[in-house]
């Protein structure tokens, strides 16, 4: 049997403090341990969400941001869905073919600029982020419901720290 056979997510959190301070000394261990552990919810969430609420319908995750962005912001160009969903724009264009396709969507060239695509969603789309988002939002509900609701709060605020100073250091990726 190999040696992490054994290891569930908090034992491995501890070898891999143990592990790194002989690896490579000093270092900011607590710093990996949150990061390995925001990670791991952001992960485990989003799998259940789209594993009890969204693939039984038909739909990824991606497609839900997508559309409830869009359901919510909406009539938005493609690229502005691209940064509130997190999702590239090569992804929303490809995502947003299969919606279009599926009736949920719909793509028209914005007015200021024939280039441009602008997003909105048909009435069916509507309506079945309408269906969809109740059966989601109980969900969230569920998992949220094991912290206080001034947990909560502080939770979001202390996420909210880490989004809003990342301009504090070069970052890389999608903002």
């Amino acid at each position: 049997m190999s040696k992490g056979a054994d290891l569930d997510f908090w034992s491995f959190i501890e070898l891999a403090n143990k592990r790194l301070a002989d690896e490579v000394g000093p270092s900011h261990r607590l710093a990996t341990e949150v990061l390995l552990t925001l990670n791991r919810t952001a992960n485990i969430v989003t799998y259940d969400l789209e594993a009890s609420v969204h693939r039984p319908r038909g739909r990824s995750w991606s497609a839900f941001r997508l559309l409830f962005v869009t359901w919510l912001a909406g009539p938005l160009e493609a690229k502005k869905a691209a940064e509130l969903t997190g999702m590239s724009r090569a992804a929303v264009s490809n995502l947003a073919k299969t919606l279009v396709a599926d009736g949920l969507l719909h793509r028209a060239p914005a007015e200021h600029d024939g280039r441009a695509v602008l997003l909105s969603l048909t009435d069916e789309g509507r309506a079945e982020m309408l269906a969809v988002f109740r059966e989601h939002n109980e969900r969230e509900r569920e998992w949220v419901d094991v912290l206080t609701e001034a947990e909560q709060r502080v939770l979001v605020i202390l996420l909210d720290k880490l989004i809003t100073q990342r301009d504090s250091f070069a970052i890389r990726g999608r903002n």
